[in-house]
């Protein structure tokens, strides 16, 4: 999720209660945390794009298909994107997403300062 966190030091607070009682309260531009479409053991965390009913451009950026590709996503599903385009692997990759992944929103993100001390 380059730019938006680091590779290390930084830690994402999730609120799962908050998504578990109002699951379709979902926003555009929101960050959430959700099992992964092909690796189910694995959580990622990635922007949504687009939610039921939405026309999105498969891939603004051309990389992985042409610009002028559109797709609705389907009921029960959203459109996500990592922030770091060229890196990620989201549903340019696997399409649209079942809401029934979602794990959590993202509601904030702490940096975490690594003091060395030295022995005197």
């Amino acid at each position: 999720m380059l730019p938006t966190f680091e590779t290390s030091g930084e830690i994402a607070i999730e609120s799962i209660v908050s998504h578990r009682l109002a699951p379709h309260n979902l926003t555009r531009g929101e960050l959430v945390s959700l099992k992964s479409p092909v690796k189910p053991n694995r959580i990622i965390c990635k922007r949504i794009i687009g939610l039921p009913g939405d026309v999105v451009c498969v891939d603004p950026t051309g990389s992985k298909a042409p610009s002028v590709e559109h797709v609705i996503v389907p009921k029960g599903h959203i459109w996500i994107a990592g922030d770091n385009a060229a890196c990620s692997t989201d549903s340019r990759d696997y399409g649209p997403v079942s809401m029934g992944l979602i794990r959590g929103r993202i509601i904030a993100r702490v940096c975490c300062l690594y003091l060395s001390l030295k022995s005197v």
